[in-house]
């Protein structure tokens, strides 16, 4: 029986997840399988991949083909290396602990490069939202001044209004005062 390692699709539409999975080669793509090994979630930045790490690697060393997309997955996460590292040492190029050796400083330069990459991210998102907030201040700060400036010139008319319109009333009075005083006076 050929066996194949596989996702199989799981989610809603337009937003796939993925098993994992551990099946013969002629089963559906969603059918029957032989064993779960991991998840994958395309739908997180940066996708969530989660693998029992020694399940993968009894499979692929039974002989289990894996898809591309499953042997990008397995080999992201050391399967590979281990499955060449194990194949070192089953030929007497070095032993077994220098194998565990490697891999464990392959992993600690893996980790510490997602943890730069990470820490990398994070100050970029803060400077950028500083930025943002720098601009929408500047923004603020010309609209007020904008605002202000209209309401300075709304204030002057108003003002000039009302002089206006009390000089009119005094011109009123005087005119209504006029005919009075000349009346009183003939």
């Amino acid at each position: 029986m050929a066996t194949k390692i596989r996702l199989q699709r799981h989610g809603r539409k337009g937003y796939a997840f993925y098993h994992i999975v551990v099946a013969d080669s002629r089963a559906p793509r969603d059918g029957k399988y032989i064993d779960r090994i991991g998840t994958y979630n395309p739908n997180t930045n940066p996708a969530t991949v989660n693998v029992d790490f020694e399940k993968a690697l009894d499979w692929v060393l039974k002989g289990a083909q894996p898809t591309d997309t499953t042997r990008n997955i397995l080999s992201e996460q050391g399967v590979y290396l281990k499955k060449h590292l194990m194949g070192g040492v089953k030929k007497g190029a070095f032993s077994e602990a220098e194998a565990d050796k490697k891999f464990q400083s392959w992993l600690d330069a893996k980790n510490k490069k997602n943890e730069a990459i990470s820490a990398k991210e994070k100050t970029e998102k803060v400077a950028n939202a500083k930025k943002r907030l720098e601009e929408e201040q500047a923004i603020n700060k010309t609209k007020s001044e904008a605002l202000a400036k209209k309401r300075a010139e709304a204030a002057a008319a108003l003002e000039a209004a009302a002089k206006e319109a009390a000089a009119e009333a005094e011109a009123a009075i005087a005119e209504a005062e006029a005919p009075a005083a000349e009346n009183a006076a003939e």
